[in-house]
């Protein structure tokens, strides 16, 4: 299989990907590392060894940044950004042991219950399998990979077949700071029959999955009985401009939201409603700002908005835009192709509510704006697709970004913050079709732990 640059399709290599046999071997010893409980990886160990894996990491900054640009075209100067974020993430993991505790369970407070003392621990799960995406080819390894090490759980991870370095190197670094082979290793598959089958196998405990709601959802629906998953999908996230917003202080958020990584993020600012007093004002700043978008190049120091991952990506928003105009929308800004990689960063103005744009997940540099009057009703409006994920409110009346924050339909809120906002540390989780279960680095500890009772009879 060949690896290639996103931006212009330049060959960076060519590897063998994994096939049947060498995942049966990959899983059978990740699984007979965690039966031998005597010489489980100890945790005083794991912690020692994540620190150091984050001190290589740090080391090699500009390597990984640069991987990250030519395999997932993600522009250097954001690519950077996510090193530096995997670092801290790998950090905060290595201290993550330090919460993972249980509790104390009450006894005799019942005749029967006397004499006893009783606690909870919390235990690894067992074997985790994470399957990535392409979006964050080194900080989404980070968040699925890492706490299962940090907890305890020998881990599998399949990269994107487009995107794979990055989880390959930081697996080498893994067992470079001392984890051993069998408690991290990677799969690379061309072949989605086979990824299917390991994410389902019976000894698997654990399936963390980042990708499109139609894989994960079907996944989901044939895990064995008993085994646990977690599953990041994306959304269409809104963002809602009140009358009272300052529309100088929220451009730069906005549109940092909406074309970070052209737009290939699952919280990315996709739908943005404002209200009428403001609108054409609005229009007209954030109009400005998106033109001035110098797209190209991501190896290149001044890029801001890099490649879709594949040509048909390019196709498909295209047509995308093309549908919204036809169903009465009108493009402000952009709206075609640059070539077979790049697409002019985007607006387009009151689409129609049934356009494609209006209801599913766009997944490139486009937004959508929409006016207004009545700030409730937007909320309604906002919060009325099958996703739930991040939004937005812009406000200076604290009351009215409250009411907005407390009604929408969302996971999460940020109030006069872009969507795309996160934190390590943060619970990072969608809702109804966006997903299930909670991300972020502690959180995703926890569930790859379970908790167990131990009652002793004095």
């Amino acid at each position: 299989m060949l690896i290639t640059q996103a931006f212009d399709g330049e060959i960076i290599t060519e590897m063998s990907p994994d096939d049947a046999a060498s995942i049966e071997s990959k899983l059978h010893r990740a699984v007979q590392a965690f039966a031998d409980r005597a010489n489980w990886f100890p945790t005083y160990k794991r912690m020692e060894c994540l620190r150091r894996l984050a001190r290589l990491v740090e080391n090699e900054t500009e390597m990984f940044a640069a991987l990250i640009a030519r395999e997932g075209g993600k522009p250097i100067t954001d690519a950077r950004v996510e090193v530096a974020r995997a670092v801290l993430g790998i950090l905060s993991a290595s201290a993550g042991p330090e919460h993972l505790a249980g509790s104390e369970v009450p006894m005799g407070l019942t005749p029967s219950s006397q004499d006893r003392w009783a606690f909870t621990t919390r235990e690894p799960i067992g074997v985790v399998v994470a399957i990535s995406a392409f979006n964050h080819p080194l900080n989404l390894i980070v968040h699925q990979m890492i706490p299962a090490i940090a907890a305890g759980c020998p881990v599998i991870v399949k990269p994107s077949p487009i995107t794979p370095l990055c989880c390959l190197c930081l697996v080498d670094f893994a067992h470079a700071a001392g984890i051993p082979e069998a408690w991290c290793q990677a799969v690379v598959l061309e072949d989605n029959a086979l990824a299917e089958r390991l994410a389902t196998d019976s000894r698997v405990a654990f399936l963390s999955f980042v990708g499109s709601a139609k894989v994960g959802w079907s996944l989901r629906s044939k895990l064995p009985p008993g085994t646990r998953c977690a599953l990041e999908h994306g959304g269409a996230a809104p963002v809602l401009v009140d009358e009272s917003a300052c529309l100088p202080d929220l451009i730069e958020p906005m549109v940092k939201g909406g074309y970070y990584h052209a737009g290939q993020i699952c919280v990315s600012t996709q739908r943005v409603f404002v209200h009428e007093n403001l609108f054409d004002d609005f229009v007209t700043l954030f109009s400005e700002r998106v033109q001035m978008l110098r797209t190209g190049d991501p190896l290149l120091p001044d890029t801001e908005v890099g490649p879709l991952i594949l040509p048909r990506e390019v196709v498909r928003v295209e047509s995308w835009v093309q549908e919204a105009v036809a169903s009465g929308g009108t493009v402000a800004v952009g709206g075609t192709r640059l070539g077979d990689r790049l697409f002019q960063p985007t607006v387009v103005l009151e689409p129609s509510p049934e356009a494609l744009l209006s209801r599913q997940e766009v997944f490139g540099p486009v937004t959508a704006v929409y006016r207004f009057s009545n700030l409730p009703s937007a909320v309604k409006e906002a919060g009325n697709l099958p996703y739930a994920f991040q939004a937005s409110v812009f406000a200076r009346d604290i009351s009215a970004a409250l009411c907005a924050a407390s009604s929408l339909n969302a996971s999460a809120v940020m109030i006069n913050d872009m969507t795309v906002f996160r934190t390590d540390w943060m619970p990072f989780s969608g809702w109804a079709q966006s997903g299930l279960g909670v991300g972020g680095i502690g959180h995703s500890m926890r569930e790859m732990t379970r908790e167990k009772l131990i009652v002793l009879k004095r």
